[in-house]
């Protein structure tokens, strides 16, 4: 039986998260604890990489991170983002969060519905003669730059933030008793890993979220009972739900 989880995320900031609704309705106590964390590139860093801002057009933002350090290095870099510059976002969640930093204008924000780039593509093409920017992780391939060159698209990729370990102290290691953990990126496998090692293989099932993560998960050999998202359950707290349903009657 699950009685605390650890869920690998910042705790929501809405009190409406559906997380605190599992916790009341199966009486599980829920930490919310990330095992990485996102660093933004210095200006100095950014420019190692000779690319230009002010020689695009248009901006692909995949995440919020993309997002806020997008336009933190504008500002450290004392670049004016042109009011006509265009954006293209995986989710209308993300478009939404760019009123943060500029006057949301429906003519220039543009977003797809599943938070997948290639359903942002389309939308991309309709509009060839943009110079796109992608701003991106560290810890990235070469999936994109293909897609795009396959359409002839005019882009260019960066990093802009990196992903690290955001490690435990020793208090949190000794006092760790959690019977799940939840995790979204290979990242968070690798740092529960480091903090662990093979320790808590046995004691400690796992739940993740994509296909890389989920993949992670059996190569470090941890036990994996959910595996989202999925045609029954997309969301992890759907499966979530299910699975305490399931296991905790």
């Amino acid at each position: 039986m699950v009685k605390k989880i650890l869920v690998s995320q910042p705790k929501p900031a809405s009190e409406k998260s559906p997380y605190f609704d599992i916790a009341q309705e199966y009486e599980v106590e829920l930490m919310f604890r990330p095992f990485i964390k996102v660093e933004g590139l210095s200006s100095r860093e950014f420019r190692q990489q000779k690319v230009s801002i002010m020689n695009h057009t248009a901006v692909v933002f995949t995440t919020r991170h993309a997002i806020d350090n997008y336009f933190k290095l504008c500002k450290d870099m004392h670049v004016t983002v042109p009011e006509d510059m265009k954006y293209f976002c995986v989710t209308e969640q993300i478009a939404l969060y760019i009123q943060k930093y500029v006057q949301y204008r429906k003519r220039k924000v543009f977003f797809g519905q599943t938070g997948k780039i290639v359903d942002l593509v389309p939308s991309m093409v309709k509009h060839k003669t943009e110079k796109y920017l992608i701003p991106m992780s560290d810890v990235h391939d070469d999936s994109v730059k293909q897609m795009l060159d396959a359409k002839k698209l005019n882009h260019t990729e960066c990093v802009m933030y990196r992903t690290v370990s955001n490690d435990f102290t020793d208090e949190e290691r000794e006092a760790f008793d959690c019977d799940m953990c939840i995790f979204f990126s290979p990242s968070g496998i690798s740092a529960f890993k480091k903090t662990f090692g093979d320790d808590k293989n046995k004691d400690v099932v796992v739940a993740t979220f994509g296909p890389s993560t989920t993949k992670a998960a059996h190569e470090a050999g941890l036990n994996v009972v959910i595996e989202a998202p999925s045609t029954k359950y997309p969301s992890m707290t759907g499966a979530l739900k299910a699975y305490l349903e399931e296991t905790n009657k």
